[in-house]
Protein backbone atom coordinates (compact mmCIF):
# COMPACT_ATOMS: atom_id res chain seq x y z
CA UNK A 1 0.00 0.00 0.00
CA UNK A 2 3.13 2.28 0.95
CA UNK A 3 4.32 1.48 -2.58
CA UNK A 4 1.16 2.35 -4.48
CA UNK A 5 0.96 5.33 -2.39
CA UNK A 6 3.67 7.09 -4.13
CA UNK A 7 2.25 6.31 -7.42
CA UNK A 8 -0.96 7.93 -6.40
CA UNK A 9 1.44 11.08 -5.26
CA UNK A 10 2.97 11.54 -8.25
CA UNK A 11 -0.48 10.77 -10.51
CA UNK A 12 -2.17 13.28 -7.83
CA UNK A 13 0.79 16.01 -8.80
CA UNK A 14 0.66 15.57 -12.53
CA UNK A 15 -2.75 16.03 -11.97
CA UNK A 16 -2.65 18.99 -10.30
CA UNK A 17 -0.30 20.67 -12.51
CA UNK A 18 -1.61 20.34 -16.04
CA UNK A 19 -5.41 21.97 -14.58
CA UNK A 20 -2.85 24.72 -13.74
CA UNK A 21 -1.28 25.10 -17.11
CA UNK A 22 -4.88 24.46 -18.78
CA UNK A 23 -6.17 27.21 -16.47
CA UNK A 24 -3.11 29.37 -17.60
CA UNK A 25 -3.33 28.81 -21.32
CA UNK A 26 -7.16 29.29 -21.35
CA UNK A 27 -6.47 32.55 -20.07
CA UNK A 28 -3.59 33.11 -22.20
CA UNK A 29 -5.46 31.96 -25.52
CA UNK A 30 -9.02 33.24 -24.79
CA UNK A 31 -8.47 36.53 -23.07
CA UNK A 32 -4.42 37.10 -24.10
CA UNK A 33 -2.55 37.40 -20.83
CA UNK A 34 -1.56 34.20 -18.62
CA UNK A 35 -0.76 36.23 -15.17
CA UNK A 36 -3.10 36.43 -12.21
CA UNK A 37 -6.74 36.75 -12.71
CA UNK A 38 -6.92 40.50 -10.44
CA UNK A 39 -4.16 41.72 -12.95
CA UNK A 40 -6.14 40.31 -16.30
CA UNK A 41 -9.19 41.75 -14.89
CA UNK A 42 -7.29 45.13 -14.24
CA UNK A 43 -6.33 45.03 -17.88
CA UNK A 44 -9.77 44.38 -19.29
CA UNK A 45 -12.13 47.32 -20.27
CA UNK A 46 -15.26 47.96 -17.47
CA UNK A 47 -17.59 45.88 -20.44
CA UNK A 48 -15.22 43.17 -20.22
CA UNK A 49 -15.42 42.74 -16.97
CA UNK A 50 -18.70 42.66 -16.50
CA UNK A 51 -19.21 40.04 -19.71
CA UNK A 52 -16.27 37.92 -19.13
CA UNK A 53 -17.71 36.43 -16.04
CA UNK A 54 -21.41 36.46 -17.13
CA UNK A 55 -20.47 34.27 -20.50
CA UNK A 56 -18.37 32.01 -18.39
CA UNK A 57 -21.17 31.17 -16.43
CA UNK A 58 -23.01 30.31 -19.23
CA UNK A 59 -20.42 27.98 -20.67
CA UNK A 60 -19.29 26.44 -17.16
CA UNK A 61 -23.50 25.90 -16.29
CA UNK A 62 -24.01 24.24 -19.55
CA UNK A 63 -21.19 22.01 -19.28
CA UNK A 64 -22.78 21.23 -15.54
CA UNK A 65 -25.70 20.12 -17.69
CA UNK A 66 -23.95 18.00 -19.37
CA UNK A 67 -22.08 16.49 -16.34
CA UNK A 68 -25.61 15.55 -14.85
CA UNK A 69 -26.19 13.60 -17.89
CA UNK A 70 -23.36 11.84 -18.01
CA UNK A 71 -23.41 10.67 -14.39
CA UNK A 72 -25.89 8.06 -12.64
CA UNK A 73 -27.82 8.99 -9.79
CA UNK A 74 -26.58 5.98 -7.52
CA UNK A 75 -22.81 6.75 -8.56
CA UNK A 76 -21.06 9.18 -6.01
CA UNK A 77 -19.03 11.54 -7.84
CA UNK A 78 -17.85 13.85 -5.48
CA UNK A 79 -14.03 12.39 -4.21
CA UNK A 80 -15.47 12.99 -0.32
CA UNK A 81 -18.57 11.25 -0.73
CA UNK A 82 -17.02 8.12 -2.97
CA UNK A 83 -14.21 7.38 0.09
CA UNK A 84 -16.70 7.62 2.93
CA UNK A 85 -20.20 6.77 1.46
CA UNK A 86 -18.96 5.02 -1.72
CA UNK A 87 -16.89 2.63 -3.15
CA UNK A 88 -14.20 4.72 -3.58
CA UNK A 89 -15.10 4.41 -7.89
CA UNK A 90 -15.16 8.21 -9.23
CA UNK A 91 -16.84 8.29 -12.78
CA UNK A 92 -14.07 9.73 -15.05
CA UNK A 93 -16.96 11.08 -17.60
CA UNK A 94 -18.82 13.40 -15.51
CA UNK A 95 -15.67 14.11 -13.32
CA UNK A 96 -14.13 15.43 -16.96
CA UNK A 97 -16.75 17.66 -17.88
CA UNK A 98 -16.85 19.54 -13.80
CA UNK A 99 -13.70 19.80 -13.79
CA UNK A 100 -14.19 21.22 -17.76
CA UNK A 101 -16.97 23.59 -16.01
CA UNK A 102 -14.87 24.26 -13.26
CA UNK A 103 -12.03 25.66 -15.32
CA UNK A 104 -14.56 27.76 -17.26
CA UNK A 105 -15.37 29.21 -13.92
CA UNK A 106 -12.43 29.94 -12.38
CA UNK A 107 -10.55 31.44 -15.63
CA UNK A 108 -13.52 33.93 -16.79
CA UNK A 109 -12.96 35.76 -12.82
CA UNK A 110 -15.26 33.34 -10.38
CA UNK A 111 -14.47 33.79 -7.10
CA UNK A 112 -14.19 30.63 -6.25
CA UNK A 113 -10.88 28.60 -5.58
CA UNK A 114 -9.17 26.14 -7.98
CA UNK A 115 -8.33 23.77 -5.56
CA UNK A 116 -11.35 21.63 -5.14
CA UNK A 117 -11.14 20.60 -8.81
CA UNK A 118 -7.25 20.18 -8.63
CA UNK A 119 -8.17 17.61 -5.31
CA UNK A 120 -10.69 15.68 -7.42
CA UNK A 121 -8.58 15.13 -10.84
CA UNK A 122 -5.82 14.04 -8.39
CA UNK A 123 -8.45 11.75 -6.41
CA UNK A 124 -10.02 10.13 -9.96
CA UNK A 125 -5.83 9.33 -11.08
CA UNK A 126 -5.80 7.10 -7.83
CA UNK A 127 -9.20 5.98 -8.38
CA UNK A 128 -8.72 4.80 -11.96
CA UNK A 129 -4.76 3.23 -10.57
CA UNK A 130 -6.74 1.39 -7.98
CA UNK A 131 -9.40 0.27 -10.32
CA UNK A 132 -6.94 -1.16 -12.40
CA UNK A 133 -4.84 -3.09 -9.95
CA UNK A 134 -8.40 -4.38 -8.90
CA UNK A 135 -7.92 -3.31 -5.52
CA UNK A 136 -11.02 -4.24 -3.04
CA UNK A 137 -12.89 -1.28 -1.49
CA UNK A 138 -11.31 -0.50 1.49
CA UNK A 139 -7.71 -0.56 -0.16
CA UNK A 140 -9.19 1.30 -3.06
CA UNK A 141 -10.77 4.36 -0.86
CA UNK A 142 -7.25 4.26 0.88
CA UNK A 143 -5.79 5.48 -2.49
CA UNK A 144 -8.45 7.82 -3.78
CA UNK A 145 -7.17 9.81 -0.21
CA UNK A 146 -3.79 9.35 -0.87
CA UNK A 147 -4.48 10.78 -4.21
CA UNK A 148 -7.04 13.93 -2.69
CA UNK A 149 -4.17 14.23 -0.11
CA UNK A 150 -1.19 14.83 -2.82
CA UNK A 151 -3.34 17.11 -5.14
CA UNK A 152 -4.16 19.42 -2.16
CA UNK A 153 -0.58 19.25 -1.16
CA UNK A 154 0.78 20.16 -4.39
CA UNK A 155 -1.94 22.85 -4.83
CA UNK A 156 -0.94 24.39 -1.15
CA UNK A 157 2.85 23.40 -0.69
CA UNK A 158 1.84 21.87 2.23
CA UNK A 159 2.16 18.25 2.95
CA UNK A 160 1.53 17.55 6.31
CA UNK A 161 -2.19 19.77 6.45
CA UNK A 162 -3.03 17.67 3.32
CA UNK A 163 -2.62 14.59 4.94
CA UNK A 164 -4.32 15.79 7.69
CA UNK A 165 -6.54 18.00 5.67
CA UNK A 166 -7.87 14.17 4.01
CA UNK A 167 -7.73 12.21 7.55
CA UNK A 168 -9.44 15.24 9.26
CA UNK A 169 -12.40 16.25 7.59
CA UNK A 170 -13.04 13.25 4.57
CA UNK A 171 -11.73 10.04 6.74
CA UNK A 172 -12.14 11.43 10.17
CA UNK A 173 -9.77 9.55 11.91
CA UNK A 174 -6.26 9.97 12.12
CA UNK A 175 -5.39 5.88 12.71
CA UNK A 176 -1.73 5.21 10.92
CA UNK A 177 -3.25 1.75 8.74
CA UNK A 178 -4.72 5.54 6.63
CA UNK A 179 -2.69 8.13 7.73
CA UNK A 180 0.54 6.23 6.67
CA UNK A 181 -0.08 5.89 3.24
CA UNK A 182 -1.48 9.28 3.11
CA UNK A 183 1.25 11.07 4.50
CA UNK A 184 3.74 8.93 1.88
CA UNK A 185 1.41 10.63 -0.93
CA UNK A 186 1.92 13.90 0.20
CA UNK A 187 5.53 13.54 0.94
CA UNK A 188 6.05 12.48 -3.31
CA UNK A 189 3.99 15.20 -4.07
CA UNK A 190 5.51 17.58 -2.44
CA UNK A 191 8.76 16.63 -3.73
CA UNK A 192 7.16 16.71 -7.15
CA UNK A 193 5.68 19.56 -7.80
CA UNK A 194 8.91 21.40 -6.07
CA UNK A 195 11.26 19.70 -9.16
CA UNK A 196 8.89 21.32 -11.45
CA UNK A 197 10.16 24.50 -13.68
CA UNK A 198 8.75 27.71 -12.56
CA UNK A 199 7.18 26.38 -9.16
CA UNK A 200 6.67 28.56 -6.69
CA UNK A 201 4.69 28.60 -3.17
CA UNK A 202 1.15 30.39 -3.42
CA UNK A 203 1.81 32.89 -0.90
CA UNK A 204 5.02 34.22 0.39
CA UNK A 205 5.00 34.57 4.01
CA UNK A 206 6.75 37.50 5.69
CA UNK A 207 8.78 36.26 9.06
CA UNK A 208 6.70 36.32 11.42
CA UNK A 209 7.08 38.52 14.34
CA UNK A 210 7.50 37.10 18.25
CA UNK A 211 4.20 37.79 20.36
CA UNK A 212 4.83 38.61 24.16
CA UNK A 213 2.63 36.59 26.31
CA UNK A 214 0.33 39.11 27.14
CA UNK A 215 -0.63 40.16 23.51
CA UNK A 216 -1.29 36.29 22.94
CA UNK A 217 -4.60 37.19 24.62
CA UNK A 218 -5.37 39.66 21.65
CA UNK A 219 -5.15 36.92 19.02
CA UNK A 220 -7.62 35.11 21.23
CA UNK A 221 -10.39 37.89 20.45
CA UNK A 222 -9.18 38.16 17.06
CA UNK A 223 -10.33 34.05 17.45
CA UNK A 224 -13.65 34.74 18.74
CA UNK A 225 -14.13 37.80 16.12
CA UNK A 226 -13.07 35.18 13.24
CA UNK A 227 -15.20 32.78 14.80
CA UNK A 228 -18.24 34.88 14.22
CA UNK A 229 -17.36 35.48 10.90
CA UNK A 230 -16.99 31.85 10.11
CA UNK A 231 -20.35 31.29 11.52
CA UNK A 232 -21.92 33.86 9.26
CA UNK A 233 -20.27 33.02 6.22
CA UNK A 234 -21.73 29.21 6.64
CA UNK A 235 -25.14 30.81 6.50
CA UNK A 236 -24.84 32.89 3.71
CA UNK A 237 -23.32 30.14 1.78
CA UNK A 238 -26.44 27.94 2.59
CA UNK A 239 -28.64 30.91 2.20
CA UNK A 240 -26.76 31.66 -1.45
CA UNK A 241 -27.50 28.70 -2.50
CA UNK A 242 -31.17 28.59 -1.51
CA UNK A 243 -31.94 31.88 -2.90
CA UNK A 244 -30.52 30.59 -6.41
CA UNK A 245 -32.44 27.52 -6.38
CA UNK A 246 -35.17 29.51 -5.73
CA UNK A 247 -35.02 31.58 -8.59
CA UNK A 248 -36.04 28.41 -10.95
CA UNK A 249 -33.35 29.22 -13.79
CA UNK A 250 -31.82 27.18 -15.55
CA UNK A 251 -28.51 26.15 -14.39
CA UNK A 252 -26.79 27.89 -17.18
CA UNK A 253 -28.41 30.92 -16.40
CA UNK A 254 -28.20 30.46 -12.77
CA UNK A 255 -24.49 30.41 -12.98
CA UNK A 256 -24.57 33.13 -15.95
CA UNK A 257 -26.52 35.13 -13.16
CA UNK A 258 -23.68 34.56 -10.46
CA UNK A 259 -21.26 36.01 -12.97
CA UNK A 260 -23.12 38.85 -13.99
CA UNK A 261 -22.87 39.40 -10.01
CA UNK A 262 -19.36 39.25 -10.33
CA UNK A 263 -18.57 41.22 -13.24
CA UNK A 264 -20.73 44.28 -11.81
CA UNK A 265 -18.74 44.17 -8.68
CA UNK A 266 -15.34 43.85 -10.56
CA UNK A 267 -16.71 46.64 -12.45
CA UNK A 268 -15.63 49.08 -9.27
CA UNK A 269 -13.21 46.15 -7.38
CA UNK A 270 -11.30 43.75 -10.07
CA UNK A 271 -9.88 42.23 -6.78
CA UNK A 272 -12.57 40.45 -6.51
CA UNK A 273 -11.50 37.82 -9.67
CA UNK A 274 -10.38 34.70 -9.13
CA UNK A 275 -9.30 33.34 -5.44
CA UNK A 276 -7.48 36.20 -4.16
CA UNK A 277 -3.66 34.50 -3.99
CA UNK A 278 -2.37 38.02 -5.44
CA UNK A 279 -4.65 39.97 -3.18
CA UNK A 280 -3.47 38.22 -0.13
CA UNK A 281 0.09 38.51 -0.75
CA UNK A 282 0.16 42.05 -1.17
CA UNK A 283 -1.61 42.76 1.60
CA UNK A 284 1.01 40.87 3.90
CA UNK A 285 3.58 42.39 2.46
CA UNK A 286 2.20 46.11 1.71
CA UNK A 287 -0.05 48.90 3.95
CA UNK A 288 -3.45 48.55 3.12
CA UNK A 289 -5.57 51.23 4.30
CA UNK A 290 -8.60 50.01 6.29
CA UNK A 291 -11.28 51.67 3.89
CA UNK A 292 -10.26 49.73 1.16
CA UNK A 293 -9.80 46.86 2.76
CA UNK A 294 -13.10 46.78 4.51
CA UNK A 295 -14.62 47.58 1.15
CA UNK A 296 -12.75 44.59 -0.53
CA UNK A 297 -14.23 42.20 2.16
CA UNK A 298 -17.44 43.68 1.84
CA UNK A 299 -17.22 43.35 -2.48
CA UNK A 300 -15.51 39.80 -2.25
CA UNK A 301 -17.94 38.02 0.37
CA UNK A 302 -20.74 39.56 -2.58
CA UNK A 303 -18.97 37.91 -5.19
CA UNK A 304 -18.39 34.47 -3.68
CA UNK A 305 -21.93 34.01 -2.26
CA UNK A 306 -23.55 34.96 -5.97
CA UNK A 307 -20.51 32.44 -7.24
CA UNK A 308 -21.14 29.21 -5.07
CA UNK A 309 -24.35 30.07 -4.44
CA UNK A 310 -25.16 29.68 -8.33
CA UNK A 311 -23.75 26.10 -7.98
CA UNK A 312 -20.14 26.79 -10.05
CA UNK A 313 -17.75 23.91 -9.21
CA UNK A 314 -14.90 24.81 -7.59
CA UNK A 315 -13.32 25.33 -3.93
CA UNK A 316 -14.28 27.68 -1.07
CA UNK A 317 -10.89 26.99 0.71
CA UNK A 318 -8.73 29.85 -0.89
CA UNK A 319 -11.53 32.18 -0.41
CA UNK A 320 -11.58 31.05 3.41
CA UNK A 321 -7.97 32.09 3.57
CA UNK A 322 -8.70 35.42 1.75
CA UNK A 323 -11.36 36.01 3.94
CA UNK A 324 -8.86 35.24 7.17
CA UNK A 325 -5.93 37.87 6.01
CA UNK A 326 -8.19 40.54 5.09
CA UNK A 327 -10.17 40.57 8.64
CA UNK A 328 -7.45 39.67 10.96
CA UNK A 329 -5.32 42.48 9.26
CA UNK A 330 -8.20 44.68 9.91
CA UNK A 331 -8.01 43.35 13.37
CA UNK A 332 -4.40 44.14 13.75
CA UNK A 333 -4.93 48.19 12.45
CA UNK A 334 -7.27 48.38 14.91
CA UNK A 335 -5.45 46.94 17.78
CA UNK A 336 -2.18 49.31 16.86
CA UNK A 337 -4.38 52.34 16.38
CA UNK A 338 -5.72 51.43 20.31
CA UNK A 339 -2.30 50.34 21.31
CA UNK A 340 0.24 51.73 18.84
CA UNK A 341 3.57 49.79 21.75
CA UNK A 342 1.88 46.36 20.21
CA UNK A 343 4.79 43.77 18.46
CA UNK A 344 3.01 42.23 16.07
CA UNK A 345 2.34 44.31 13.04
CA UNK A 346 -0.97 44.09 10.97
CA UNK A 347 -0.05 41.27 8.85
CA UNK A 348 0.90 38.91 11.71
CA UNK A 349 -2.74 39.22 12.89
CA UNK A 350 -3.69 38.39 8.75
CA UNK A 351 -1.36 35.77 8.97
CA UNK A 352 -3.05 34.49 12.20
CA UNK A 353 -6.70 35.23 10.66
CA UNK A 354 -6.22 32.81 7.98
CA UNK A 355 -5.86 29.92 10.43
CA UNK A 356 -8.35 31.00 12.30
CA UNK A 357 -11.05 31.30 9.57
CA UNK A 358 -10.03 28.34 8.11
CA UNK A 359 -10.21 26.47 11.31
CA UNK A 360 -13.87 27.58 11.91
CA UNK A 361 -15.01 27.22 8.39
CA UNK A 362 -13.98 23.97 7.96
CA UNK A 363 -14.41 22.62 11.28
CA UNK A 364 -10.72 21.07 11.11
CA UNK A 365 -8.52 22.94 13.45
CA UNK A 366 -5.79 20.98 13.48
CA UNK A 367 -5.39 20.95 9.96
CA UNK A 368 -5.21 24.66 9.95
CA UNK A 369 -2.91 24.89 12.36
CA UNK A 370 -0.93 22.82 10.66
CA UNK A 371 -0.73 24.37 7.28
CA UNK A 372 -0.40 27.97 8.23
CA UNK A 373 2.74 26.40 10.43
CA UNK A 374 4.06 24.90 6.95
CA UNK A 375 3.58 28.14 4.99
CA UNK A 376 5.19 30.17 7.61
CA UNK A 377 7.87 27.56 9.07
CA UNK A 378 8.33 29.92 12.01
CA UNK A 379 7.58 28.47 15.39
CA UNK A 380 6.68 31.89 16.86
CA UNK A 381 3.26 31.89 14.89
CA UNK A 382 2.30 28.69 16.98
CA UNK A 383 1.01 29.69 20.22
CA UNK A 384 -1.26 32.75 18.79
CA UNK A 385 -2.41 30.52 16.03
CA UNK A 386 -3.68 27.21 18.04
CA UNK A 387 -5.05 30.17 20.58
CA UNK A 388 -7.13 31.91 17.72
CA UNK A 389 -7.77 28.59 15.68
CA UNK A 390 -9.20 26.56 18.44
CA UNK A 391 -11.53 29.65 19.82
CA UNK A 392 -12.58 30.41 16.53
CA UNK A 393 -13.49 26.58 15.92
CA UNK A 394 -15.64 26.37 19.47
CA UNK A 395 -17.47 29.43 18.79
CA UNK A 396 -18.41 28.18 15.14
CA UNK A 397 -19.22 25.09 16.59
CA UNK A 398 -21.15 26.57 19.06
CA UNK A 399 -23.53 28.06 16.49
CA UNK A 400 -24.15 24.96 14.77
CA UNK A 401 -22.96 26.91 11.53
CA UNK A 402 -22.38 23.98 10.23
CA UNK A 403 -19.25 23.77 7.67
CA UNK A 404 -17.86 24.22 4.06
CA UNK A 405 -18.27 20.49 3.66
CA UNK A 406 -21.08 18.43 3.20
CA UNK A 407 -19.34 15.11 4.53
CA UNK A 408 -18.55 17.04 7.70
CA UNK A 409 -21.83 17.96 7.80
CA UNK A 410 -23.12 14.82 7.60
CA UNK A 411 -20.78 13.00 10.08
CA UNK A 412 -21.27 15.55 12.87
CA UNK A 413 -25.08 14.67 12.25
CA UNK A 414 -24.51 10.96 12.63
CA UNK A 415 -22.16 11.94 15.70
CA UNK A 416 -24.89 13.45 17.43
CA UNK A 417 -27.67 10.44 16.40
CA UNK A 418 -24.95 8.07 17.92
CA UNK A 419 -24.82 10.38 21.67
CA UNK A 420 -28.53 10.55 21.66
CA UNK A 421 -28.93 6.64 21.32
CA UNK A 422 -26.40 6.52 23.98
CA UNK A 423 -28.22 8.29 26.13
CA UNK A 424 -31.36 7.10 25.30
CA UNK A 425 -32.73 3.57 27.22
CA UNK A 426 -35.19 1.22 26.79
CA UNK A 427 -38.44 3.23 27.18
CA UNK A 428 -37.22 4.97 23.77
CA UNK A 429 -37.89 1.19 22.10
CA UNK A 430 -41.12 0.23 24.13
CA UNK A 431 -43.91 -1.13 22.53
CA UNK A 432 -47.24 -1.62 23.87
CA UNK A 433 -48.58 -5.08 24.15
CA UNK A 434 -52.10 -7.33 24.22
CA UNK A 435 -50.19 -10.53 25.61
CA UNK A 436 -51.00 -9.65 29.29
CA UNK A 437 -53.38 -11.35 31.46
CA UNK A 438 -54.41 -11.13 35.63
CA UNK A 439 -52.88 -13.47 38.31
CA UNK A 440 -56.33 -14.24 38.33
CA UNK A 441 -56.81 -14.83 34.90
CA UNK A 442 -58.66 -18.74 33.74
CA UNK A 443 -57.59 -21.26 31.09
CA UNK A 444 -60.40 -20.12 28.23
CA UNK A 445 -58.69 -16.34 28.64
CA UNK A 446 -55.22 -17.41 28.56
CA UNK A 447 -55.66 -20.17 25.34
CA UNK A 448 -57.83 -17.51 23.55
CA UNK A 449 -55.04 -14.97 23.97
CA UNK A 450 -52.70 -17.57 22.63
CA UNK A 451 -54.57 -18.30 19.64
CA UNK A 452 -54.98 -14.92 18.69
CA UNK A 453 -51.62 -14.06 19.52
CA UNK A 454 -48.40 -15.92 17.64
CA UNK A 455 -46.46 -15.75 20.68
CA UNK A 456 -44.68 -18.48 23.20
CA UNK A 457 -45.42 -16.57 26.80
CA UNK A 458 -48.48 -14.63 28.51
CA UNK A 459 -47.28 -11.86 31.05
CA UNK A 460 -48.61 -11.85 34.14
CA UNK A 461 -49.65 -8.56 36.36
CA UNK A 462 -50.94 -8.14 39.56
CA UNK A 463 -53.79 -5.50 40.54
CA UNK A 464 -50.84 -3.20 40.38
CA UNK A 465 -50.30 -3.98 36.95
CA UNK A 466 -46.90 -5.00 38.59
CA UNK A 467 -44.66 -8.22 36.55
CA UNK A 468 -45.09 -11.32 38.30
CA UNK A 469 -43.72 -13.70 35.47
CA UNK A 470 -44.85 -15.35 32.46
CA UNK A 471 -46.78 -18.30 31.51
CA UNK A 472 -45.00 -20.63 28.90
CA UNK A 473 -47.11 -21.90 25.53
CA UNK A 474 -45.70 -25.46 26.52
CA UNK A 475 -46.71 -25.80 30.52
CA UNK A 476 -50.65 -24.60 29.18
CA UNK A 477 -50.34 -27.12 26.43
CA UNK A 478 -49.51 -29.88 28.83
CA UNK A 479 -51.77 -29.24 31.08
CA UNK A 480 -54.73 -29.53 28.31
CA UNK A 481 -53.45 -32.32 27.07
CA UNK A 482 -51.75 -34.89 29.29
CA UNK A 483 -54.88 -35.75 31.04
CA UNK A 484 -57.51 -34.10 29.00
CA UNK A 485 -58.48 -30.72 29.08
CA UNK A 486 -60.32 -31.37 32.24
CA UNK A 487 -57.30 -31.14 34.67
CA UNK A 488 -56.95 -27.94 33.78
CA UNK A 489 -60.26 -26.69 35.00
CA UNK A 490 -60.02 -24.22 38.10
CA UNK A 491 -56.40 -23.36 37.27
CA UNK A 492 -55.40 -19.87 36.69
CA UNK A 493 -52.48 -18.10 35.66
CA UNK A 494 -50.71 -17.82 38.86
CA UNK A 495 -50.83 -21.51 38.68
CA UNK A 496 -48.92 -22.18 35.87
CA UNK A 497 -46.58 -18.71 36.67
CA UNK A 498 -42.95 -19.34 35.22
CA UNK A 499 -39.77 -16.47 36.05
CA UNK A 500 -38.16 -17.83 33.64
CA UNK A 501 -38.21 -14.49 31.72
CA UNK A 502 -36.44 -11.65 33.69
CA UNK A 503 -37.59 -8.35 32.58
CA UNK A 504 -35.30 -5.41 31.21
CA UNK A 505 -35.71 -2.19 33.15
CA UNK A 506 -36.49 1.14 31.60
CA UNK A 507 -32.77 2.48 32.25
CA UNK A 508 -31.14 -0.53 31.01
CA UNK A 509 -28.25 0.06 28.35
CA UNK A 510 -28.26 -1.09 24.79
CA UNK A 511 -25.28 -3.58 25.65
CA UNK A 512 -27.17 -5.20 28.60
CA UNK A 513 -30.72 -5.24 26.96
CA UNK A 514 -28.51 -7.26 24.13
CA UNK A 515 -27.08 -9.80 26.52
CA UNK A 516 -30.26 -10.49 27.60
CA UNK A 517 -31.84 -11.31 24.30
CA UNK A 518 -28.69 -13.44 23.53
CA UNK A 519 -29.08 -15.54 26.86
CA UNK A 520 -33.12 -15.50 26.28
CA UNK A 521 -32.90 -16.34 22.17
CA UNK A 522 -36.54 -14.59 21.87
CA UNK A 523 -37.97 -12.08 19.86
CA UNK A 524 -39.04 -9.94 22.81
CA UNK A 525 -38.83 -9.11 26.62
CA UNK A 526 -40.93 -7.35 29.08
CA UNK A 527 -39.85 -3.69 30.47
CA UNK A 528 -40.71 -2.90 33.98
CA UNK A 529 -39.77 0.36 35.41
CA UNK A 530 -37.40 -0.59 37.36
CA UNK A 531 -36.47 -3.74 39.91
CA UNK A 532 -38.30 -2.00 43.18
CA UNK A 533 -41.03 -0.34 41.10
CA UNK A 534 -41.38 -3.65 38.56
CA UNK A 535 -44.80 -2.12 37.12
CA UNK A 536 -45.45 -3.46 33.29
CA UNK A 537 -44.49 -0.79 30.32
CA UNK A 538 -44.55 -3.14 27.41
CA UNK A 539 -42.47 -5.43 25.39
CA UNK A 540 -39.56 -4.53 23.05
CA UNK A 541 -38.58 -6.36 20.45
CA UNK A 542 -35.27 -7.56 19.43
CA UNK A 543 -35.39 -6.05 15.44
CA UNK A 544 -35.65 -2.83 17.35
CA UNK A 545 -33.47 -3.37 19.22
CA UNK A 546 -30.57 -4.55 16.48
CA UNK A 547 -31.21 -1.84 14.35
CA UNK A 548 -30.68 0.90 17.31
CA UNK A 549 -27.40 -0.75 18.13
CA UNK A 550 -26.15 -1.22 14.21
CA UNK A 551 -27.00 2.25 13.67
CA UNK A 552 -25.05 3.54 16.98
CA UNK A 553 -22.35 1.16 15.48
CA UNK A 554 -22.05 2.93 11.92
Amino acid sequence: MLAWAVVAGLLGTAATEAFRLLLRWLDLAVLGQGGGLVALAQSLPAWARVAVPAAGGLVAGALLVLARRLGKPETKSDYMEAIVLGDGRIPVAQTMARSASSLVSIASGGSIGREGSMVQLAALCASLLGRRLRFPVERLRVLVACGAAAGLTAAYNAPIAGAFFVAEIVLGSIAMESLGPILIAAVVANIAMRALPGYEPPYAMPTFPTVTGAEVVLFVLLGVLLGAAGAMFLRGLRQARNLFQRTSLPLPLRLALGGLVVGLISWRFPEVWGNGYSVVNSVLHTDWPWALLLMIVAAKSVATLATVGSGAVGGVFTPALFFGCMLGTLFGQGIHQLWPQATAAPFAYGIVGMGAFLAGATQAPLMAILMIFEMTLSYQVMLPLMAASVVAYFIVRSTRSGSMYEITEHRHLRQIERERLRASDMLSLVQPTETVVPETADLQQMSALFLKHPVKYLYVVDAQNRYQGVVPLRQLTAAMTVKGTASGHGRCASDFLSREIPPITQDMNLGAALQRFIEHQGERLPVVRSVNDPELLGVVHKTALLQTYVRLSE
